[in-house]
C-alpha cells in the first residue's frame, strides 16, 4: 500500500500561503452578501477574516519584493515550524547571511520604535520578541540540520506605514519598511561563501528541518485561485463604497429615507472597512 504523498521541498510554498489557507477556512463559514449590502459596496470580508486578509496582503507585497534578489538567494515563504500551525513568514539564505523576515502590515499607521519597545498607533506589540524569537528558534533548528552553527538575523518589516520612527535600534532585530528591505540585504557584506549557502540550503528546503510532523502537499494553485477570486470581490466592493460616497444619487437618496430600510444598509455598507 502507497504511504501517501510526502511533504515537497518548501520552495514549492508561496508567500502568505498559510494565511491565505487560514483567510478562506474563515471565509467559509461568512454567509452570503445580501443584496443591498452587494449593491452597496458592503466588504465580503468577516471581522475574523479581515486580519488575515491584510496580513496576506503585506506578505504577498514583500514576497514580490524578494523575488528582486539574485539567483545567489534562497528565498522560501510561509515556512511551517514547530509541531502545530505556525510558520515563518520568509526565509532567506545569502551571501550576506541567514535571515527570517516576519511581516506585519501597518499600512497608513505610525509605528514607533525604541530599543525593546514597539508601538503601533500608541498601541505595544509584540513584534520585536516575536521576530526575535522566530531567528533562534530559526538558528537551532537549521544548525541541527546542516551540521555546523549557523547565524540567523530576525528582520521585521513593517509594510505600508505612515511613519516608522526608530528612536533606538532593537539589539537582535532589525525593523525595517518594505521598501527598505531589498537596498538593505543588499548592501551587506558576505559572510558566507558558496559552499556555505549550498550547505545550509539544502537544510532549509527539506520541510522536515522546520517541523515535526509535515504535511502532505496542498493544492497550491487552487489556493492562488480562490484568493483571486476573494480578492476581485473586496476590491469590486472597496469600488462600489467610493462610487456610492462620491455620488449625488446616494446622497439624495439618504436625505429623502432617512429612516427607510434601504438607507440603513446603504449606511451600513458604506461604513463597513
Amino acid at each position: 500500500m502507497s504511504a501517501g504523498p510526502g511533504p515537497r521541498p518548501l520552495t514549492e510554498r508561496f508567500a502568505a500561503q498559510s494565511v491565505i489557507e487560514e483567510v478562506l477556512a474563515l471565509q467559509d463559514l461568512v454567509p452570503p452578501r445580501s443584496l443591498p449590502r452587494r449593491i452597496f459596496g458592503g466588504s465580503p470580508l468577516s471581522d475574523a477574516s479581515l486580519p488575515w486578509y491584510q496580513g496576506a496582503l503585506g506578505e504577498i507585497a514583500v514576497g514580490r519584493i524578494l523575488a528582486g534578489l539574485g539567483p545567489e538567494w534562497l528565498v522560501l515563504h510561509a515556512v511551517p515550524v514547530g509541531s502545530g500551525w505556525s510558520d515563518i513568514d520568509h526565509v532567506l539564505v545569502g551571501p550576506a547571511g541567514v535571515f527570517t523576515l516576519n511581516t506585519k502590515n501597518h499600512a497608513g499607521q505610525s509605528v514607533w520604535v525604541a530599543g525593546q519597545t514597539l508601538m503601533v498607533s500608541g498601541t505595544k506589540q509584540r513584534h520585536l520578541y516575536n521576530s526575535a524569537h522566530e531567528a533562534a528558534r530559526a538558528a537551532k533548528l537549521l544548525s541541527t540540520a546542516a551540521g555546523v552553527t549557523v547565524q540567523v538575523t530576525g528582520v521585521l518589516v513593517i509594510v505600508g506605514p505612515r511613519r516608522l520612527t526608530i528612536r533606538e535600534k532593537p539589539r537582535h532585530v532589525m525593523v525595517l519598511t518594505e521598501r527598505q528591505l531589498l537596498a538593505s540585504l543588499q548592501r551587506r557584506k558576505a559572510v558566507l561563501n558558496a559552499a556555505q549557502i549550498q550547505n545550509i540550503a539544502s537544510a532549509a528546503v527539506t520541510a522536515r528541518t522546520w517541523h515535526t510532523k509535515p504535511a502532505a502537499p496542498g493544492n497550491t494553485e487552487e489556493l492562488r485561485r480562490k484568493f483571486a477570486a476573494l480578492q476581485h470581490l473586496v476590491d469590486q466592493a472597496r469600488r462600489r463604497r467610493v462610487a456610492w460616497l462620491l455620488g449625488v444619487p446616494a446622497v439624495g437618496f439618504l436625505m429623502l429615507n432617512p429612516a427607510g430600510p434601504l438607507a440603513a444598509a446603504i449606511v451600513n455598507a458604506l461604513t463597513n472597512r
